[in-house]
Formats: structure tokens, sequence, C-alpha cells
């Protein structure tokens, strides 16, 4: 039995489904491809994912291949209600709504895993976590998992280290197709629209100060750039923070930037990365955003508590003991989904995809595997690269005879 916030909205979640799955020509080809082979036929699948248009693309594609599917947020805010009515609708256990508080989030979770599932999709790790120490879902006979996101890979990480891992997991995150197109140029561009959203200000000539130089923070810098900001990164890793410099930005602590940013990027997947007298030292009307999973970097407790209204939504004036005011977006959350649609659909295509042939390589290898964190086969990310360049049209050269026993040959 699904809960949802409003059943009416399915005629509106079913246009956005249609126009989110034409434009994700590889994931549909791949479902496509399997359907009659019905592969999932059996199998119950719960996935803990961001609930928007481009999600329910492999929601319905799992339930095509035969799956039954529980599905609840891996996120409060960023539900899209009408693609939730919509999943429902269909027949998938929908158990999301938007703006939830943290009670709600938890039982949720609960919900889906209460469909006993054999396989898990996870965005953050908060589904894994309840699979092996929630004493009502550790013993799910889980065959295997996949994880979505940066955030979530340190924490399950974190599990194997302890040797507490009970079944195997596929690090869809690490597969090379996911940090280049879904964490560079997927955040990238979404962050834009998040901050152009929620702000309505001119980027040019203004000052982003972007926390962290990893694939998300690259592609961050990249498109503030692209709208002629000047771009200032913070980084703790002395490679990423030379590659940055070498990139064209100006490197520098947060310290030191604080007072200079007009607009804060965090992208580190860590927590305390602008603290209270980050904040004392910045300019009055300086504007904050998170585009890390979970809403630890800023210290939203205290600016919050600051709070005096919302002045648009998803933008927060809080107002300091000196006088000035800070802008917070999504109180803290994913920017780019509480204060805009996530990622655009092209690119949500490759990371499902990944998804759902890593579900696939899961159910017919589960016996095999060892209870272990493992990387998305290369097999399987060359063939979502194969896939993305055919439906863009694209050719490319091959090796010919003569090139392959050269490339051979010592």
């Amino acid at each position: 039995m699904s809960k949802i916030k409003d059943p009416s909205l399915a005629e509106a979640g079913g246009l956005s489904y249609g126009w989110a799955r034409q434009h994700m020509q590889i994931l549909d080809r791949t479902i496509s491809r399997l359907r009659d082979s019905q592969p999932l036929d059996g199998v119950t699948v719960a996935c803990c994912l961001h609930i928007t248009k481009e999600t329910s693309v492999l929601l319905m594609g799992l339930k095509e291949l035969g799956a039954t599917v529980a599905c609840c947020p891996g996120n409060p805010l960023t539900t899209q209600d009408e693609v939730a009515a919509f999943l429902d609708s269909e027949g998938i256990n929908v158990y999301a709504w938007n703006d939830q508080n943290a009670q709600e989030y938890d039982w949720c979770i609960d919900q889906a895993l209460s469909h006993s599932p054999s396989i898990l999709v996870d965005d953050g790790a908060d589904m894994n976590i309840k699979a092996h120490f929630d004493q009502k879902h550790s013993r799910i006979p889980v065959m295997g998992a996949t994880e979505e996101t940066t955030a979530g890979v340190t924490r399950i990480r974190a599990v194997e280290r302890k040797g507490l891992l009970r079944y195997p997991v596929i690090l869809v995150n690490e597969a090379y197709t996911k940090h280049l197109f879904d964490n560079r140029y997927g955040t990238g561009q979404s962050t834009i629209d998040a901050l152009l959203r929620s702000m309505n200000l001119l980027m040019a000539a203004k000052t982003v100060v972007v926390a962290g130089y990893g694939w998300v923070g690259k592609g961050v810098a990249a498109r503030c750039a692209g709208m002629n900001s000047n771009v200032i990164v913070t980084e703790v890793d002395p490679v990423r923070a030379l590659e940055a410099r070498m990139d064209g930005h100006i490197v520098m602590p947060m310290s030191k930037a604080a007072p200079l940013g007009d607009i804060f990027i965090t992208a580190t997947g860590m927590t305390d990365v602008i603290r209270q007298d980050h904040m004392d030292a910045m300019r009055d009307g300086a504007i904050l955003g998170n585009v890390g999973h979970f809403d630890v970097e800023i210290d939203t407790d205290f600016l919050l508590s600051k709070k005096r209204g919302q002045v648009r939504p998803g933008l927060d004036e809080c107002v300091l003991a000196n006088g000035n005011r800070v802008y917070l977006i999504g109180e803290g959350r994913l920017a780019n989904l509480a204060a805009a649609e996530g990622h655009p659909p092209e690119v949500m295509a490759q990371s499902f995809s990944n998804q759902l042939l890593s579900v696939l390589h899961i159910l017919e290898h589960h016996d095999t595997m060892p209870k272990s964190l493992m990387n998305v086969p290369e097999s399987i990310d060359r063939q979502v690269a194969t896939d993305a360049l055919a439906a863009m049209g694209i050719e490319m050269d091959r090796l010919n005879a003569k090139q392959e026993a050269y490339a051979n040959s010592w």
C-alpha cells in the first residue's frame, strides 16, 4: 500500500515521465531489448532514490522487466509529488512525498524494506545501513545492492572496513561514465539551474567559492566559470588543489575565501565545511548552497536559527549577529534537487543504465560474488558509453587487424 501526497497528480506525472523517457534513449533501448526475456520476473527490488521524472524511467523499467518494485525517497526534499502519484498509479509501491520530516523519511525507508527485497538500489546508503543494522530488516536475504553517490560509498566502505558487510555492493558511483556525465556535467548544469531559480541574480562578475574539487566540484566550477563568474576553490587534497589551480581557478582556504565570496557551493561529502566563523566573516548578502548528498556541509543548525523568513522559493534569509544577511538555498540540502529538478534526463540515462545493468549482474552472479564492494564491471561501463554514442548518432574509429597486432606486440 503506497503513501503519497496527492493521487490526482498522476496525469501530470505521466507527462513528466513521458518527456524524460523520450530523452533517455540509452536506458529506453536497454529496457526494450530485455523486455521479452523478463529477467527480473519474481524478483523484488527496493529503491531509495530521488523520486524525479528521470528516476521514474528506471523504476518503470524494472517493473517492465518483471520486478516487483518498492521505492522511497533518497532525500526528504527531493520528491516530485506528481511523479510519485504516477508511479503509484502504475502499480509501483511508493512511499514518498516532498518536504518530509526526519521521522517520515525514516518511515518510508522502513516501508520499502518491508517488502523483503532481494536487491537494493540506493543513493546515500540510508537503505543499505538499515538493511545491515536495523533489527527489523537485518535478516532480509538480500542478494546484493548498488550505491549511486559518493557519500553513500563512503558510508558503505566504513561498513566493509569493520567486516560487517553481509552482501555484495556494486559501486555505481565509481563507474567512469557516472563520474564523467552525472557528477561533472549533470551536477554542474543542475547547480547553475538551482542558483538561477532560487536567486535570479546575474552570475557574471560574481565570485563563486566552490568547496571541493572532486568530480562534482570540477563540474560546478567549470559551469560557474562558463557563466563568467570568478571561481575560488577550497580543497584539502593537494593533488586536487593543484588540478584546480592548473584549470585556472584561485585556490585558498575557506577562512580566506569567506570574506571574498558572493556565492558559496559545497561539494565535498564532508561535514563542517562552512562553519559559523566562516559565515561571520562573509559579506552582507552572501548566498550559500550545498550539492553534497547530506545537509552536513554547511552549519545549518546555526544558520537556520537566525532565519528571518523565505524571500524566494527555496531561499531563506538569515540575519547574523553583526547584521549581515546570509541566504541559504534549500535548507542546505541538495540544492540542485531542492531548488531545481536535478540532472537532465540525458545524463541520468547513463547513470541509470549503469544501475539497471548492475542489478542484472547481481541477479546473474550473486552466488559467486564475494560479500564485498566492487566497481561496476568494465564491460558494463563500456556498454553504457557505446550506447550513449549511439543515442547521439556518433560513430568512432576501430582498430584494424594491423593496429590490434601492434597493440599486443612487445
